[in-house]
């Protein structure tokens, strides 16, 4: 199937259709490096790198008695010694998290240990070091284990169900992550070692060191400060690895041109990151090796932001480039090569998150625009410079995001649309307008605020200041209501008592009583999330360390400890995800409407129809599917979104986290709406059981929307906005491309975007894209290999997806 077919003549097709359609793609001129490297990468088979858990394991057999902090740092030291390195013949910017060329994902048996050695791998060598040597060591000593011991029985059943050894596989009531990786989204401070360089952390940690009197502060700082040093010693001896790998590819390079750049790099890993960075290129490769190191040390869930990569690369790039030692179109390729490494960097989860994330899905967040330190625009040439280099370019990394705020000049904002309407799903935006007072509200000082950063989907942060990396998890809104019509069961699960007993809902005379007992149900699955947490953070400085993540945050080394730890006067803040925000209010807005405001049905036959997933129901489904739903600027089902969010709020707000953290309300699905839609009945709204949820703040994916307008003020009805509970909010339009066609298109886009820049609405990304496209992707995916999406704040190959996803 094509899209270019007679059918669809009148199709306005994408830059990114027309590419796959067979029209030429002017943007590849000059970048045959990076095209060839980009293909091979395409069709290189996924594999699992095992070198990192085989010798991160081999140190840790070696260290047993020695404190956490200080074995980490040791096993960094031993990976950065032993694993075998890579270079490909395109590489400009090296550094591997594994020695496999291509697509490959790192293990971490610290994490995964309890489930290693049930892993498919064909590779029966590689099997056997799983089986034999990482598994035994592993299992039973990891946090997932003692997480599921220690767990009020309640929650582990709400959570696990009734059976005792199941710990990995979730009901979908209530989805915790923090044993599925061992730190949330978060964003190293890169300018640091770029500006100073590894040996001068290395210094600062020996005079701390050498500083302590007493011997409670050589207790309690000291095996810090010494993993410091051994980790700093690590990505030294690292680089410099690299460096002479670098100069023995040179001696055999028959292109002179190659050769060079073989030195190139060879000088470049000899100074960096060692020492300042005194180039653009030097600069660009202590970013990544600093990314890349972070992944070797912890399991990020795949979250690690790059920061705001067009204002701490900036004063390199413009140096350079007036010595004219760099090109434009050179600072671009080399932008070109860091993407691909990215691409090649894969995320894998052996323990069951139960479809947390579809596909390999990571989330490199690059943050452009926004404001400076100094409250003026920060737009620079680098901030084009960088959406340039992934102009056409079919990858869905890095993850782009720009910060959008009143004072966002025209004609960036008119790239960046330009950009947007390619229909590859980025670059996404965050409203400077609404998270800066959102941190200032919460004590966060301005400089600060005005310095913060886009990190995992959608969410935020400020380097040096936010401490607090924990995992934390997600309830399921739609779930909550079918507890509520059901006495606390739901038929996924038969007679399992899984909710509170809110009685039976035939008997409710008002649509107040049931919002009662679904307000009651959300509580009880929010109350055994909040539970759950508070057990992970009890328990995870027993089983992780962050030696290199925190000589890099101010507060860590000020303090001499760990980021694990309790950090002292840093900013803490927790996530409590509620996903299926949409669904829930449009299945409640059809009670409302159809049972107690006109009275078309009663509650038993909506029950019945609910029941018989509305089979034989079709008139039912019919009311159902025609009852006000979110997303049309009503009121009548605004205010209930508006109620919903203040009922999570209301709790989250009563109590503070284990160290004094914010408890936070996001509603960032990832894809949990996909896993929990599958355990959830059918809904009021009309959508059937097992079918997906909402995500975010979007609307409901098939209910008629008015226009985007309507969206945007439905979105800024739902927020309670004098809470400090509130976090990120993902909010996704689809617009078709014939919307933005042309240069009247992009002036539409355009004055969209500054509409909901002046109603402070945290984000907005857009799907622009044609469903005939989506049905022929699915119907003939070789032909649609390169074909990008948006699914829920991050980007991935549509064909990677699963097929509830895609459509």
């Amino acid at each position: 199937m094509s899209v270019n077919n007679p059918e669809n003549h009148k199709l306005v097709l994408t830059p990114q259709e027309s590419l796959i359609e067979g029209a030429p793609n002017e943007q590849q001129k000059g970048r045959e490096r990076t095209c060839r490297r980009l293909a091979a990468i395409r069709q290189s088979t996924f594999k699992i790198g095992i070198d990192r858990a085989r010798l991160f394991t081999e140190s840790f057999k070696m260290t047993e008695g020695k404190p956490l902090v200080l074995r980490w740092a040791m096993a960094l030291k031993h990976i950065a010694e032993q694993i075998p390195l890579y270079i490909s013949c395109d590489d400009l910017i090296v550094g591997k998290g594994d020695s496999q060329p291509g697509r490959c994902g790192i293990l971490y048996p610290e994490v995964d240990g309890a489930q290693v050695d049930q892993l498919q791998v064909s590779n029966e060598e590689v099997a056997k070091v799983l089986r034999e040597e990482i598994a035994p060591y592993w299992k039973g000593n990891t946090l997932a284990e003692k997480y599921a011991k220690t767990l009020p029985e309640e929650t582990r059943r709400l959570i696990y169900g009734e059976n005792q050894d199941n710990i990995h596989q979730q009901l979908g009531l209530v989805m915790p992550s923090g044993t599925a990786r061992s730190a949330m989204n978060f964003t190293q401070d890169y300018q640091k070692v770029i500006q100073r360089g590894i040996k001068d952390i290395k210094r600062e940690a020996q005079e701390k060191l050498e500083a302590l009197e007493s011997p409670v502060e050589m207790v309690a700082k000291g095996a810090f400060l010494e993993a410091v040093i051994t980790t700093c010693d690590a990505i030294v001896l690292w680089a410099n690895r690299y460096a002479k790998l670098a100069r023995q590819m040179a001696e055999k390079e028959g292109n002179p041109a190659r050769k060079t750049e073989l030195l190139e790099m060879a000088q470049t890993c000899e100074w960096v990151p060692e020492n300042p960075a005194r180039s653009f290129q030097e600069a660009l490769q202590t970013q990544w090796f600093v990314q890349i190191f972070s992944r070797i040390e912890q399991k990020i869930g795949a979250a690690l932001g790059n920061g705001r990569m067009d204002q701490y690369l900036y004063p390199y790039y413009i140096k350079d480039l007036k010595k004219g030692t760099i090109t434009r179109e050179k600072a671009k390729e080399l932008f070109e090569s860091l993407w691909l490494n990215m691409s090649e960097a894969m995320m894998i989860f052996v323990t069951p998150t139960g479809g947390i994330a579809e596909g390999y899905a990571h989330f490199e967040g690059v943050t452009l625009g926004g404001k400076t330190r100094a409250g003026k625009d920060a737009t620079n040439e680098l901030s084009y410079l960088i959406l340039e280099s992934r102009d056409r370019l079919p990858t869905p990394y890095p993850d782009l995001a720009v910060r959008i705020h009143a004072q966002t000049p025209e004609k960036f904002l008119r790239h960046i649309c330009e950009v947007i309407k390619n229909g590859e799903g980025y670059p996404k935006l965050l409203n400077d307008e609404e998270v800066i007072p959102l941190y200032l509200f919460k004590g966060i000082p301005y400089e600060d605020a005005l310095d913060y950063s886009i990190t995992g989907c959608v969410e935020h942060r400020v380097p040096n200041f936010e401490t607090y990396i924990n995992p934390c998890g997600v309830i399921n809104m739609p779930v909550a209501l079918e507890l509520a019509l059901n006495n606390g069961k739901i038929k996924q699960y038969g007679d399992l008592q899984l909710g509170l007993k809110t009685g039976d809902p035939r008997k409710f005379t008002t649509f107040d009583e049931l919002m009662e007992a679904y307000r009651a149900q959300h509580l009880y699955l929010l109350k055994h999330l909040v539970a759950q947490q508070a057990v992970i953070d009890t328990l995870k400085t027993e089983f992780f360390a962050a030696p290199f993540t925190s000589m890099l945050h101010s507060r860590c080394m000020e303090q001499g400890q760990d980021i694990n730890g309790n950090i002292e006067n840093s900013f803490l803040e927790q996530y409590h995800d509620a996903v299926g925000f949409g669904t829930a209010i449009d299945s409640l807005a059809a009670f409302k409407k159809l049972v107690y405001d006109d009275r078309k049905i009663t509650m038993s036959e909506l029950l019945k129809a609910l029941d018989v997933n509305f089979e034989g129901k079709a008139e039912i489904r019919k009311m159902c599917l025609k009852a006000p739903k979110y997303g049309n600027n009503d009121l009548y089902t605004d205010s209930i979104g508006k109620q919903i969010e203040k009922i999570h709020m209301d709790y989250l707000k009563s109590m503070r986290g284990l160290h004094g953290e914010l408890l936070t309300m996001r509603m960032v699905p990832v894809t949990n709406h996909l896993a929990m839609g599958k355990i959830t009945g059918a809904s009021a709204n009309g959508r059937k059981a097992a079918v997906y949820l909402s995500e975010g703040t979007s609307a409901s994916q098939g209910s008629e929307m008015k226009d985007p307008m309507a969206l945007l003020i439905s979105n800024a009805n739902t927020k309670n906005i004098s809470y400090k509970g509130r976090q990120a909010r993902l909010l996704n339009l689809d617009l078709n491309p014939s919307s933005v066609k042309g240069e009247e298109g992009t002036t539409r886009l355009m004055s969209l975007i500054r509409t909901w820049c002046d109603m402070k609405i945290y984000h907005i990304q857009f799907n622009i894209i044609n469903k005939e496209t989506l049905l022929a992707a699915q119907k003939g995916p070789e032909k649609y290999k390169d074909l990008i999406i948006n699914v829920a704040g991050y980007n991935d190959y549509f064909t990677a997806l699963g097929q509830d996803l895609t459509l």
